[in-house]
């Protein structure tokens, strides 16, 4: 018999993301379901300041090639899966782009991954009829086109979406509640079937539950979205409360 982690004993969850974020590692702790672990890896960056478009860009490529090393790490600990707690780099040039990164992750490591941007379209599948959504993020207007894209890979239109230009990578952590709920509500209209949150260090898996109350429409936030893929994609369908529809009785989408 083939003995199991103690505390893991379901799974063990690698999850690889940036080392200025601070807010994926609590939101996936506070969905975690016993007999699930995860184990954070970080993925070194240093904390870029005065960003812009163009620095934003540049950064996310910084991240895209320090993630190996990180994996490499992540996998000294012998995790089942791995998940992905970084956004931008799966979004950047479109759902080509993400699958090279998904087949490059396996090749390298040898097991199955959960990212962000596939995550979040497995979401709007499973809450079902979503085809035009509005986008917040705290990236810039060129990483949001690329967000755009890569739904529209999927048939699924970004009627509007709303940069909020952070100025660091630790500053995304440090935006309110107060500012995403008035983000929300420019973003929000009858033309649009969901809001869709992208940024992992973007705080909202607490808050999203709330605002489809207040907007009566989906509203998805992708460390929710994210964590919930991976769950579902091992077989763990246990109910989390306070993080909404997903986290209840969504289950992955079969066709």
């Amino acid at each position: 018999m083939t003995s199991r982690d103690t505390l893991g004993w379901r799974r063990v969850f690698a999850v690889v993301g940036p080392s200025t974020n601070t807010v994926v590692e609590p939101e996936f702790a506070a969905m975690r379901p016993a007999g699930v672990t995860n184990q954070y890896r970080d993925i070194y960056i240093e904390n870029a300041r005065a960003l812009s478009d163009e620095a934003f860009m540049a950064g996310a490529e910084v991240i895209t090639g320090a993630v190996d090393a990180a994996l490499r790490t992540a996998m000294t600990c012998e995790p089942d899966y791995l998940v992905m707690g970084v956004s931008a780099i799966t979004f950047i040039g479109g759902a080509p782009a993400c699958e090279r990164f998904v087949s490059h992750v396996h090749e390298l490591t040898g097991k199955q991954v959960s990212v962000g941007s596939v995550s979040c379209v497995e979401a709007m599948k499973a809450y079902g009829g979503i085809r035009r959504i509005a986008v917040l993020s705290p990236y810039y207007p060129m990483a949001n086109m690329h967000v755009a894209r890569y739904f529209s890979d999927y048939g699924i239109t970004t009627v509007r979406d709303l940069p909020l230009r952070c100025k660091s990578w630790t500053d995304i952590s440090r935006v309110t509640e107060r500012q995403i709920a008035d983000a929300l509500k420019q973003l929000d209209g009858d033309d649009i079937d969901a809001v869709v949150q992208v940024g992992t260090n973007l705080s909202m898996a607490r808050m999203a539950p709330v605002a489809e109350a207040f907007l009566g429409k989906p509203v998805i936030a992708i460390n929710t979205a994210t964590y919930w893929h991976a769950l579902r994609s091992n077989g763990i369908h246990d109910a989390v409360d306070g993080f909404g529809p997903l986290l209840t009785h969504l289950d992955l989408s079969k066709g």
